[in-house]
């Protein structure tokens, strides 16, 4: 178990031009729900047994009281960089006219960012889209995907000089199929066809906005982030299990986005499964990024069923999370030189990267080692990604602080920072404290 996260001194991620940062997502830390409208969140929340610890984020991190203090906290951790989201609720109004006190609250906070020479990036849609949408059909109204067009056209016109990187999206797949496929996330709907049709709309999204982005801030960078859990067979007998898996959790993302298609197993998809696909759907999609965020926690084995499909087989016996996730971080370098492979890739991020942890607080302590092997752990993985010929510019560690995360409420914990949710104090955990030194080790 490695006590300090370090890296060779000859590392490339201790160059001056490769970004360290931390990260969050807006109803993840914001609170403040009376300042802005519903989001399908607040709904989700409401439902019996959707949230396990029966929360909601409607004080959560307090961050929109607290944000002078969480700025002077990021600035204090020596980071290069701060990855937010904006919560489209909290900026425009039902009407699609701005929320000026919303839009304010964000421009004072990247100001304030700016002033202290920590860079900006900013992600779009971290999952809170606005409850009036999710009424006429959410993600599966088509009609969405323009809303959120005419949304990041009004955020970056307004915020546009104060960010650094913009990403439309957050983990599409999150969206799609945790939310409309399996029904786990909000908005809570278990339909294949849904979570296909999602996916598809969100993907347009994503195009669309990429449109307007570079309309009004055509000198800052723009891309997409999205989520990898690595394929692998159980046995050797599984192999067309993880390869099905990997292409419709995937590749069906990162292959629309960089080639204007999705996998072969489209074909495969029963007519009544397939996403409605309009003509310049796929250009739309496939339009030239700046960059791709990769999110990575963990690898996931897979099994073949009776039916030619595929289903996750977890292993025993295998180091695991407090999300009992296994601990793989040869499967990050597996990931991204697999990437690089396979595709032209632009530059890449590893925009999330982090472990849930069992933490606890002793003496105003929290000696949360084991999260500090991870880090220690999975940013060598990177290096050894980019002593292969990956183009890897960026490290966010998920994340700063503790917050509500989504379907576990509060009851995992994944900061850098302890929140005491009672009194709102942040305790920078000994993985915060490693984090710090290391990136004050670099060479200016």
């Amino acid at each position: 178990m490695f006590k300090t996260i370090s890296l060779l001194p000859d590392s490339y991620l201790l160059k001056p031009e490769f970004t360290f940062g931390v990260a969050t997502a807006s109803f993840q830390i914001e609170g403040a729900r009376d300042t802005r409208l519903a989001c399908i969140w607040d709904s989700f929340c409401e439902k019996p047994s959707a949230i396990a610890d029966n929360s909601n984020g409607d004080v959560a991190c307090d961050h929109v009281t607290h944000w002078r203090h969480d700025i002077e906290m990021i600035a204090d951790l020596a980071v290069d960089a701060y990855r937010l989201s904006i919560s489209w609720p909290r900026v425009i109004n039902e009407d699609g006219s701005v929320n000026s006190q919303g839009m304010a609250f964000y421009t004072e906070l990247l100001s304030a960012l700016k002033a202290r020479n920590i860079k900006t990036y900013v992600t779009l849609y971290h999952w809170d889209l606005p409850q009036h949408l999710e009424d006429k059909g959410g993600w599966l109204n088509r009609e969405t995907a323009y809303k959120f067009q005419d949304y990041a056209d009004k955020v970056s016109r307004h915020l546009g000089d104060l960010v650094d990187s913009f990403a439309t999206l957050n983990e599409p797949f999150c969206s799609a199929y945790l939310g409309y496929e399996i029904g786990v996330h909000a908005p809570g709907i278990k339909s294949q066809q849904a979570g296909r049709q999602a996916a598809h709309h969100l993907l347009l999204a994503h195009g669309l906005a990429m449109q307007v982005l570079r309309k009004n801030c055509p000198n800052t960078e723009a891309g997409i982030v999205l989520n990898f859990s690595p394929t692998y067979p159980l046995t050797e007998n599984d192999c067309n299990a993880a390869k099905l898996a990997d292409q419709y959790h995937n590749q069906w993302y990162i292959k629309a986005v960089l080639e204007g298609c999705y996998p072969p197993l489209f074909d495969d998809l029963a007519a009544d499964v397939k996403p409605i696909i309009e003509a310049d759907d796929m250009a739309i999609i496939s339009q030239s990024v700046d960059f791709i965020g990769v999110n990575y926690y963990t690898r996931i084995h897979y099994k073949n069923t009776p039916d030619g499909w595929f289903e996750e087989a977890p292993l025993t016996d295998v180091r695991v999370t407090d999300m009992g996730w296994e601990v793989y971080p040869e499967g990050l370098t597996e990931l991204l030189v697999s990437l690089h492979q396979h595709y032209n890739l632009p530059k890449m991020y590893i925009t999330e990267n982090g472990a849930a942890m069992a933490d606890s607080l002793v003496d105003g302590e929290v000696y949360d080692i084991e999260r500090v092997d991870y880090y220690h752990t999975h940013l060598n993985a990177v290096c050894n990604a980019i002593r292969q010929g990956v183009n890897i510019q960026g490290y966010f560690a998920w994340s700063l602080m503790d917050n509500f995360e989504w379907a576990y409420g509060y009851e995992k914990r994944f900061g850098l920072v302890y929140i005491d949710y009672q009194s709102q104090q942040r305790i920078l955990k000994e993985s915060a404290k490693q984090y710090r030194a290391l990136l004050k080790q670099r060479k200016k």
